[in-house]
Parts: structure tokens; sequence; C-alpha cells
């Protein structure tokens, strides 16, 4: 969406409460700077009240103005309506799932050395949420939380599963050993991938240093843990 097309659906908004933009009615609002419209867009009421103090912007009745978009609740709806539309033109426009950025993910965030995370992590170097009924420390819960998903899964011997985001092997170990299964997990982070890949040898297990979108082939299961937050908007 051009500035000309948030432009257009901003005005379009505000006819709701019967004002006009750049009209000649003393609530109608005098727009000074076509980067208004974007910044309302985006930072929906606090932009509007931040570009008026910036003068992007003015209105000889002000109070008139704002007593208007009350009345037609566009204030919320400017809060609700506006920022669901930028989230929406983000996704359209910037797309932030591209494959070097998900392996710029795993340089960032993982590839500061695994010994960091042995330090903080759990036997099972799980990077995401325990299970803590019953459990009295970080190993009985991230077991307990391993033990949950390979049982809601329905694991079964001889089972194929693809585990998308597979961190440092943790998961794929446990359900090859457990359950019997043959895991193939995607990651990319070098220093995951090596660490998995040391951990899980022997086990029928195979750690690919691969985007998850690479995966290809038939699996009996699919599964990602604590994947999404890496996704990013789309």
């Amino acid at each position: 969406m051009n500035n000309k097309e948030v432009k257009k659906a901003f005005s379009s908004l505000m006819q709701f409460a019967g004002v006009t933009v750049n009209g000649g009615k003393p609530y109608d609002i005098q727009v000074y700077n076509d980067e208004f419209y974007s910044r309302v867009l985006k930072q929906t009421t606090l932009g509007l009240g931040e570009s008026y103090m910036d003068r992007w912007w003015d209105c000889s009745s002000i109070d008139q103005f704002i007593e208007r978009l009350m009345r037609a609740n566009l204030l919320n709806r400017l809060k609700q309506d506006w920022a669901t539309t930028w989230n929406i033109i983000k996704a359209s426009v910037f797309n932030l799932q591209t494959a070097n950025r998900s392996f710029l993910v795993g340089e960032k965030h993982y590839d500061i050395g695994n010994d960091l995370y042995q330090k903080m992590l759990d036997r099972h170097m799980q990077y995401t949420c325990g299970y803590w009924k019953n459990a009295d420390s970080l190993d009985t819960a991230q077991e307990a939380k391993l033990e949950m998903i390979c049982r809601k899964i329905e694991l079964k011997p001889g089972m194929t599963v693809a585990e998308l985001g597979c961190g440092f092997g943790g998961f794929a170990r446990y359900a090859a050993q457990t359950y019997d299964v043959r895991v193939t997990g995607f990651t990319v982070s070098k220093e995951q991938a090596r660490y998995a890949k040391k951990r899980c040898k022997g086990l029928p297990v195979d750690i690919r240093f691969e985007d998850y979108r690479k995966a290809v082939g038939q699996y009996d299961r699919v599964i990602s843990i604590g994947l999404m937050e890496h996704v990013g908007d789309k």
C-alpha cells in the first residue's frame, strides 16, 4: 500500500465522523505532511497526537474534531482497525520469512557458543517451557514436557517424525531412545546442528542444517516446539 492509498483509506475512515481531510469546516483537519497518514497507521492514536505536536496537521476547532471522532467511536477504531491494517500491510510488503533471514536468526541467537546454553538449560537442552506439574527440578520439568508431547502425538515404534526447529536435539534424542522412532530434525543454527548430531550419534536421528521449508518427504508425525517465535511477520 503506497502513501496515496494510505491517505485514501484514512480519509474514508474520517468520513464516518463527518470530517474531511483538508476540508473547509472548523472541525476538518488540515494535513501539512504526507507522512502523517502512515504515521497514524503505524502508531494509531499516539501517532495522531504526536504528529499534531510536530505540526504535521492542524484544526481550527480541535475540540469539535475530537468530539466527532469520539461520537463515531473512531478513536477505538484507530486503535483496532488501523493496527490490524498495518499488520496486514507489513505482511504484504515486508516479508521477514526469507531464507536468508531464517539463517540470520540462527547466527545471531544460537551460534554464540553452546557452552552458555549448557550452563543455563537442563540436561535435555530444552529452550522452551517445561511442564512443572509434580516436577521438582528443571530436568524433571523438561523431561515431563517431552514425555507429554510424545504421548499427545501418540508415537509408536517405527514411526517417522519431522521436527521443524529441532534445537539442540533434545526431543529427537528422547523420542528415538524412548519410543523407538526415526526423527529428522531441521535447524538453521550451525552450533545447534553440531551439538545435536553429537548427542544423537548412534540413534535413528538425522539432524539437518537446513531451513524447515526445505523439508520434503512423508512423515507419520510433524512437530515444532517453540519455532513460531522465530518465524516473524508475513
